[in-house]
């Protein structure tokens, strides 16, 4: 079973060609799609595909680093209105990034805290965006691992120390995604997937963003799932249907028992 884990299909980029493209999706093998929040902007949307495409696409609630600013705290006061209301697949996308802009920087450290707490209580995985701030998101996460916490590092991009430090951890998955097809920027992943292990991958696609080879510098979409299992097949030395059954238990078992 393929799974996108991880993209944004509620963003204009679709507006012209969201059904379309959900049907290309579903065709090329991808059965489930989960999709991060980013901010109260992103809920109704979001919503919209979970009505429409029932036990295919799942809603996450959470607050993007990228969107915390001043009025961080009433902004989460109304994240948490959301998650009191329904069950959700998980908290996210939620995190540190210091890659655009660190004016920010201590209110989304306490954001990504007092939502990690959220989770613990509810019992739900979390989805992490860690741009720039590996180190500093695990000085968070780390001492908050108290053998109920697992999610999700999105688009992972660590070293081996700090791949090191999250396995050693327990708890959690490594979300690969177009990345991992880059000739550059996808160097330091590729070295460690022998480190991380199939056991204890989930693919994504972050659409639209991070397109994979060959489609990169364009829109990417959850159509393009098999293209990022391919590469990943390649790296692995093992075949693609292992890629699709592994992957797909992993993120079945990390978003499960409601989703």
């Amino acid at each position: 079973m393929l799974v996108d884990t991880h993209a944004h299909l509620y963003a204009n980029a679709f507006d012209e060609d969201r059904n379309e493209m959900l049907q290309r999706t579903f065709d090329a093998g991808v059965e489930k799609i989960y999709l991060p929040n980013v901010d109260l902007e992103s809920v109704e949307g979001m919503f919209a595909l979970e009505r429409d495409y029932p036990g295919k696409c799942f809603a996450m609630m959470g607050l993007h680093p990228c969107s915390v600013g001043a009025d961080y705290k009433e902004v989460l006061e109304k994240i948490r209105a959301f998650l009191d209301a329904r069950q959700f697949c998980a908290i996210g996308e939620i995190g540190i990034d210091l890659y655009w802009d660190k004016t920010y920087f201590k209110e989304q450290q306490d954001a990504f805290l007092t939502q990690i707490r959220w989770a613990k209580e509810f019992a739900r995985p979390i989805v992490i965006h860690a741009r720039d701030s590996m180190d500093e998101i695990l000085e968070i996460v780390v001492p908050e691992q108290d053998g109920t916490l697992k999610g999700i590092f999105h688009c992972y991009s660590g070293n081996e120390a700090q791949t090191r430090q999250i396995l050693d951890m327990g708890g959690f998955l490594f979300g690969i995604g177009g990345t991992v097809t880059f000739k550059n920027s996808g160097k330091t992943l590729r070295s460690v997937l022998d480190m991380i292990g199939l056991d204890n991958m989930v693919l994504e696609t972050d659409a639209p963003y991070l397109t994979p080879v060959p489609f990169r510098g364009k829109r990417n979409e959850s159509s393009y799932i098999p293209l990022v299992a391919e590469r990943l097949s390649e790296e692995l030395g093992v075949s693609l249907e292992e890629i699709a059954e592994i992957t797909g238990r992993n993120s079945c078992d990390m978003f499960s028992p409601y989703f």
